[in-house]
């Protein structure tokens, strides 16, 4: 592969710095998630069906892009690769309510689920490639997500 294609999987997979970060790469890598997902639940205000377009290109991407970044570390699940968190969490947040106790819920509740690694996250992640490298997070998203609408429709949130 040509040295600056390398880079720049690796660029993204890592989310820049985030993927480097001595302590707790994943927690960065959702940080830098929060304002992709205020973006993301933004144009969901204007239009749900092109941020569903946008949710399921973003996760399909990623999933190519871990693959490409795993294969360049040669590594099954490189803890370095954090645009699993960042999918997880787009779809952890979408279509919560805009505030800080919903997002800080959103957070806290993802972290969880994703480090808890809760069937069939578990089975998940065992998938071959990118697919079990974001997979698993997307169920961990999927989740919150459910965890946030059920608040939100209750008016909890």
């Amino acid at each position: 592969m040509i040295d600056i294609k390398r880079k720049i999987i690796l660029l993204l997979v890592t989310a820049g710095p985030a993927g480097y970060f001595p302590v707790a790469p994943g927690t960065c890598g959702t940080l830098i998630a929060v304002p992709f997902s205020l973006a993301l639940n933004r144009l969901a205000t204007f239009s749900i069906a092109l941020a569903l377009v946008a949710l399921v290109g973003f996760i399909s991407g990623a999933i190519w892009l871990s693959g490409k970044g795993a294969a360049i570390l040669e590594q099954k699940d490189p803890s370095v690769i954090v645009i699993d968190e960042i999918a997880g969490f787009l779809l952890a947040n979408f279509l919560a309510p805009f505030g800080k106790v919903s997002l800080s819920l959103a957070f806290v509740l993802f972290r969880f689920f994703d480090i808890a690694k809760i069937y069939p996250a578990s089975r998940i992640e065992k998938l071959p490639g990118g697919k079990g490298i974001v997979l698993d997070d997307v169920v961990a998203g999927l989740y919150c997500f459910s965890i946030l609408q059920l608040l939100n429709c209750w008016e909890l949130i």
